[in-house]
């Protein structure tokens, strides 16, 4: 089963406030789940990483076996096909966890759009942020 997978991530400050959303759904666009949770004070792409964990996570227990992963971070994208470098200590663990994830499906790919384009997993990290959600 292929479950199309928005994920975002955001930190009021940098670091700061820092929450992270998901949005899963059919590849027709059919709402399977969505999730947000508050993750702490860490930085904006420390929060991108772990909205992507969360969407990884959340797609597994769906029982999905292919992830189309979009998300509004071209860095973390980039990062995970290996066409950037991670360079920073902080975010080293949650690539190799996000790599190690993404391994458990049969297929995926991931790929950056622009924020409007993922407007609903960026409205479930404010809401989290807000304490609405």
């Amino acid at each position: 089963m292929k479950v199309v997978v928005h994920v975002d991530g955001g930190s009021r400050g940098n670091p700061g406030a820092a929450a992270a959303g998901a949005v899963l759904s059919t590849p027709d666009g059919d709402t399977l789940d969505e999730a947000a949770e508050r993750i702490g004070t860490a930085t904006n792409n420390v929060a991108e990483y772990r909205g992507l964990l969360l969407g990884l996570a959340r797609a597994q227990a769906l029982g999905a076996t292919e992830v189309e992963v979009i998300n509004d971070s071209e860095l973390i994208a980039k990062q995970v096909t290996g066409a950037y470098r991670v360079k920073h200590a902080d975010m080293k663990p949650l690539h190799a966890e996000a790599r190690a994830a993404l391994a458990q499906f049969d297929r995926w790919s991931i790929r950056s759009v622009p924020r409007a384009q993922n407007a609903r997993a960026d409205a479930l990290v404010n809401a989290a942020l807000d304490g609405r959600g």
